[in-house]
């Protein structure tokens, strides 16, 4: 044995480790391969992927008949049924693509054994994450530009033309897409097992859809609901996305009548420093490497 392998660092389980710029070349690699198997399961792609745009196709066709929201009182005016749901089906499909997805991924790779065996292997947990997190990243832009496409080539739905609105996106989606990622980091410690993962995750996410105002008017719901939704992410992204593709009139359904960015930009940052910190308390690899 060479006095250069004697002198390598090791982890505690005798695993070499790696620098940490290899750590970060290795996860980007892993991106592709995860997309890759996201892909594959078909049942995954259904339920994360393409539940927000068949969502919003049942809406814009079963609501059309009753005629647009917020029209005046002499009946003109307003937005389709389809204009008014997508803002809430995107920050819907940004919850979908972080929470359940890597909540139910993870859990099932914990159980399958499959990060029993990367626990063995030379892979970091930065290259784990960096792969889990670029594939949340690439699914979630493809399916927000398939809503997008969707809505305004199907439904005719007109886009903010803006630029300031698409700013207000850009940053918006950055820190839900953050956000809900590292939420579902922590969420897949909860089920006790992968075959229990999806029972557990998606009455949890489907809870929050209907209470958040994304199927459902928010200002529909009784104040005391509103309240509870408002402790959660999901009804401050979807307020937010409303500020984006909704007009400036629409403001005043809100809860307290305005689109409040800035709270909403400050709740979305507290969960995303509550995700982190108990992703890092319940994530539990097979070793310690940093």
């Amino acid at each position: 044995m060479s006095e250069q392998t004697l002198n390598r660092p090791t982890v505690p389980t005798g695993v070499p480790a790696l620098s940490r710029g290899r750590g970060i070349r290795l996860g980007l690699k892993r991106i592709g391969y995860e997309v890759r198997v996201y892909f594959r399961l078909g049942d995954q792609v259904f339920f994360t992927f393409l539940f927000p745009v068949v969502m919003l196709s049942i809406f814009s066709a079963a609501f059309s008949a009753s005629g647009n929201v917020g029209t005046n009182a002499d009946g003109s005016g307003g937005i389709s049924q389809g204009a008014y749901f997508l803002p809430g089906m995107i920050a819907a499909g940004i919850l979908l693509s972080g929470v359940q997805n890597l909540a139910t991924d993870i859990a099932n790779e914990k159980s399958d054994g499959t990060l029993k065996r990367l626990g063995g292997s030379p892979l970091p947990v930065i290259s784990y994450f960096t792969g889990k997190m670029g594939q949340v990243f690439v699914t979630s832009i493809a399916q927000v530009a398939l809503l997008l496409v969707v809505a305004r080539v199907v439904f005719s739905i007109e886009l903010p033309t803006e630029p300031e609105k698409w700013v207000t996106f850009a940053w918006l989606y950055l820190l839900g897409i953050v956000t809900s990622a590292v939420l579902g980091i922590a969420l897949s410690a909860v089920p006790r097992s992968g075959k229990s993962a999806t029972a557990v995750v998606i009455p949890i996410v489907l809870v929050l859809q209907f209470i958040s105002g994304v199927y459902l008017m928010f200002t529909m719901l009784p104040e005391w609901l509103q309240n509870i939704a408002s402790l959660f992410p999901l009804k401050w992204l979807a307020q937010g996305m409303r500020s984006v593709f909704l007009p400036e009139s629409f403001a005043a359904l809100e809860q307290n009548g305005a689109w409040e960015l800035g709270a909403v930009a400050i709740n979305l940052l507290i969960w995303c420093v509550l995700g982190l910190v108990l992703s890092r308390l319940s994530f539990r690899w097979i070793r310690k490497d940093g």
